[in-house]
């Protein structure tokens, strides 16, 4: 029978998951009332994937701004630190300021410029070359950057970051001093010791600090590795993927995601007979085109997720074919053709014209994302059906 659909990502609703609750039997039934309700009937490599969110609610992975503040005092010695590298995030990173602002008697934060690490933009590169600021080399003063640049305002937000973060360390009777640098051995002569905000360049940027004399130097990873007072943790991340639950509040990421995907997975075959993968997503990668950010505030797309999601896509580029080794055919001829291309490629087409290489998991957690949103559709779970379907696939 001929197939008309390819790929079909499906917003699965969910009952509103609270700290204690059964995630492997909400998402199983979930699903499988959504597959009876709608008549939608379950696929071998069927995808079925939750949002971090829910996991870690039903988790109770949550911490205080309290348990922040002590365990930063406790490892930056709560006298002045520098917080180099931080994303402009209300929902992302407030709630942490506060608490590390609450661990010292002063805090130095070191912006990055023109944008922050994740594409929100404090100002453009218009506005550099105007002014003839160099980001890789010049440091400024928050008095300069004022200056040079003004009162800026996040295009979408309407927040200006630097006035926002000066206020939150305040609020917890902390000292406030800005710069803005792109190079992290800027902050050491502000202070030695060092919190690296910075996500995905964190590695390198405590590496630099280390081999430039700096005397402590964690990241947001180490905030929080392990639990303070009974509080949420995340060993292997920390605060990294937190975001915030109440104004005193953050939620973490989650932990301990990979037997939760197993059992998932295991429940689906008992119940349908199929082999349906599972996976946990956080933020995908997808760059907004006006205001710039590219998302991607998490440590990982995907957390935890079943073996058949392990590795990249094997696709040809069908476009290359048809303009390329089939330009002088049309119609059946030109589909038999490109049908007997694909059945004859090998396990990889790596020399080949071919996708982009990008790991599944990155890829699915992308269109999940995109799929629930992050505000009130109500759908924390997707079902994707038909992503290893091919142009030969038929039902």
């Amino acid at each position: 029978m001929e197939r008309f659909f390819g790929t079909v990502s499906r917003g699965v609703r969910a009952p509103i998951i609270k700290s204690g609750d059964d995630i492997v039997k909400i998402v199983t039934d979930s699903v499988m009332a959504a597959s009876k309700g709608e008549g939608v009937e379950f696929h071998d490599r069927d995808v079925v994937a939750m949002t971090e969110a829910i996991v870690a609610r039903a988790q109770g992975n949550y911490a205080s701004i309290e348990d922040i503040a002590t365990d930063v005092k406790n490892k930056l010695g709560g006298e002045t630190i520098g917080i180099i590298f931080p994303i402009l995030s209300r929902n992302r990173f407030s709630v942490c300021l506060k608490g590390i602002a609450k661990g010292a008697k002063k805090v130095v934060i070191m912006l990055s410029y023109p944008s922050d690490e994740v594409g929100n933009h404090l100002i453009s590169l218009d506005a550099l070359d105007e002014k003839g600021v160099n980001p890789y080399t010049d440091v400024l003063t928050e008095e300069k950057y004022r200056e040079l640049f003004g009162y800026e305002k996040h295009t979408f937000t309407g927040v200006d970051y630097v006035a926002y973060y000066s206020e939150l360390v305040k609020s917890q009777g902390a000292e406030c001093e800005i710069i803005f640098a792109n190079n992290p051995k800027a902050i050491l002569p502000y202070t030695k010791n060092v919190l690296c905000c910075d996500i995905h360049t964190r590695a390198r940027t405590k590496r630099l600090l280390k081999a430039a004399g700096a005397n402590v130097v964690i990241g947001l990873d180490e905030v929080l590795n392990a639990p303070v007072n009974g509080s949420g943790y995340n060993e292997n991340y920390g605060l990294l993927g937190s975001n915030k639950s109440t104004e005193e509040s953050v939620k973490l990421f989650p932990r301990d995601c990979q037997p939760i995907v197993d059992a998932i997975q295991k429940n689906l075959l008992e119940l349908t007979g199929k082999k349906i993968e599972v996976m946990v997503y956080g933020d995908g990668a997808f760059k907004d085109p006006v205001g710039k950010i590219w998302e991607l505030a998490d440590p990982v797309v995907s957390p935890a997720y079943t073996k058949g999601l392990e590795g990249t896509p094997n696709e040809l580029k069908l476009k290359y074919l048809a303009d390329n080794d089939f330009k002088d055919l049309k119609g059946d001829a030109l589909k038999e053709a490109i049908k007997g291309e694909i059945a004859k490629k090998d396990s990889t087409v790596v020399g080949q014209m071919g996708t982009t290489p990008r790991r599944l998991t990155d890829l699915i957690g992308s269109l999940c994302d995109l799929t629930s949103g992050s505000g009130d559709k109500g759908t924390p779970i997707i079902w994707i059906q038909g992503y290893f379907d091919n142009y030969t696939t038929e039902y």
